[in-house]
């Protein structure tokens, strides 16, 4: 069995964000690790750890697939760390500003010619909030499509996954047959933290570093162009009630002008 995980390294989520050219200024910010991925590779792991373990030369394989600059190495290394096999980083400068589109068309194209039965996504990055690059991938691949589980079994006998969706209306049980993309919460599980003796294996592990030539794909424009941006305005300075006597009264009339009751 063989899965992929998608990643992304994003600007670091308590970084001070800013709009460069229309694009988001990524040279300034620390970059880590998508948040959200690690639920991925965490559940990645559990499942080829339930079927025989990964070990190399095994039957069974994690590859961890993303597109970025070559910075994107380091968060790479990180999930490799946590116990994935080897990695492809798709880095080309022509991709650089890539929207969702273009970013799920180059990622479906690595995936394609990968040979892979699952692919695994986060449910979004937090540098662009979309949540849509998993429904993408399965799109363009032709797969089955199982998006936001909270739960993940796989029969690899029978060449089957299910998976268990939490909505307002309930929760939906949702079966399919490889291959498929399957994106997942953030409370599916716990992600694990890398070892000192896999942060030492990681810088071992092979990353397929490829250009958008060695991929097979030309580069599309976005779709969307940021016209215009503004820094978050500073925070208003608060309001002290002091109680003397109707303090209470006074922290009621200040909610309900907020309206907040």
């Amino acid at each position: 069995m063989k899965i992929a995980v998608c990643v992304k390294q994003v600007p670091d989520s308590w970084a001070e964000k800013k709009m460069v050219n229309g694009v988001l200024d990524r040279e300034g910010v620390d970059a880590v690790l998508n948040d959200l991925d690690e639920y991925a590779v965490e559940e990645a792991l559990r499942i080829v750890e339930a079927h025989g373990g990964n070990e190399e030369g095994g039957v069974n394989s994690v590859t961890i697939v993303s597109m970025g600059p070559e910075r994107a190495t380091e968060a790479i290394r990180k999930a490799l760390s946590m116990g994935a096999n080897d990695a492809i980083l798709v880095s080309d400068a022509a991709l650089a500003g890539s929207d969702a589109l273009a970013t799920s068309k180059v990622l479906a194209e690595v995936i394609k010619n990968g040979g892979f039965d699952l692919v695994i996504c986060g449910t979004e990055s937090t540098d662009a909030r979309m949540s849509v690059v998993p429904a993408m991938l399965a799109q363009r691949l032709g797969w089955a499509q199982l998006t936001f589980a909270s739960m993940v079994s796989v029969d690899p006998g029978a060449n089957t996954i299910s998976i268990m969706r939490t909505t307002e209306a309930g929760v939906d049980a949702i079966n399919a047959k490889f291959p498929a993309v399957v994106s997942v919460v953030e409370k599916i599980n716990e992600p694990r933290y890398p070892s000192f003796k896999g942060i030492m294996s990681a810088k071992k592990k092979t990353i397929d570093s490829r250009d958008l030539a060695a991929v097979g794909v030309s580069a599309e424009s976005a779709w969307s162009l940021v016209a215009d941006s503004a820094p978050r305005p500073p925070r208003a300075a608060g309001v002290k009630v002091t109680d003397e006597g109707n303090g209470g009264n006074d922290l009621v009339k200040f909610l309900a002008e907020k309206k907040f009751i």
